[in-house]
């Protein structure tokens, strides 16, 4: 699509006000990020856009929307080549608040759930690293890059539907720290994981793992829960 001599591209944002314009054409650029675009709006034509960024390099989990109908994050996603229009809509699942921003705070309450932190045991003098050629170490490092954007949880048809399920991304931090030798809440834990709203309410759809923008296999983490159930 073209205006004159400057390609553009149509965006259609759902908008929370009905009354809100909810169609833009933006100059492009290559490359171009759905959150350029969604800045581009921003700046140029509507001031009155919610949604949010922070770090723009993925890190951070803060812009996460659906793009196409998928969860992704907006500054990491990029705009196909040759696509004139794409749709986007905040993240499902969660109760929206404004435009693209919604209320995350059902994901960080079963975040909270699995005691997503280190407890170290009391025999240690300090939790030192393990060791990288370690069966735990190798269990482990593939679910260690999680940013909490929630874009698991978005993708998620149980979590959508069911605000007691722990849901991917915490039963994913779970299996982290079951795995690790010098964590002391392995039975505090998997009495969570293992109860009514833990890894049973699982479907395996993988629609968490299609998800990840980290390209990390929620599915595979709790189904490592699920027929291990404690791995030490």
């Amino acid at each position: 699509m073209s205006r004159g001599d400057a390609a553009v591209v149509r965006l259609r944002v759902r908008r929370s006000d009905p009354g809100s314009r909810s169609v833009f054409e933006v100059e492009r650029f290559t490359p171009m990020t759905v959150l350029d675009a969604l800045m581009a709006i921003y700046r140029d034509h509507d001031p009155t856009l919610g949604f949010r960024f922070s770090c723009r390099v993925a890190m951070c989990g803060t812009c996460t929307v659906r793009v196409d109908g998928r969860a992704a994050l907006a500054c990491q996603t990029a705009l196909r080549d040759g696509a004139d229009e794409v749709t986007v809509e905040p993240a499902a699942g969660f109760p929206v608040v404004r435009d693209l921003v919604v209320d995350t705070a059902a994901f960080w309450e079963e975040w909270v759930r699995v005691t997503p932190w280190l407890v170290p045991r009391e025999d240690l003098e300090e939790p030192a690293a393990v060791a990288p050629d370690s069966a735990e170490r190798q269990a482990i490092d593939p679910a260690l890059d999680c940013i909490q954007c929630g874009a698991c949880f978005s993708g998620c048809a149980v979590s959508g539907t069911s605000r007691t399920f722990l849901g991917p991304a915490a039963l994913t931090r779970a299996m982290v720290l079951l795995h690790d030798s010098r964590d002391d809440a392995t039975e505090q834990r998997l009495e969570v994981v293992t109860g009514a709203d833990g890894v049973d309410r699982c479907h395996f759809v993988y629609a968490c793992s299609e998800a990840c923008p980290k390209g990390l296999d929620p599915a595979a983490a709790i189904r490592a829960v699920r027929t291990g159930r404690s791995p030490r």
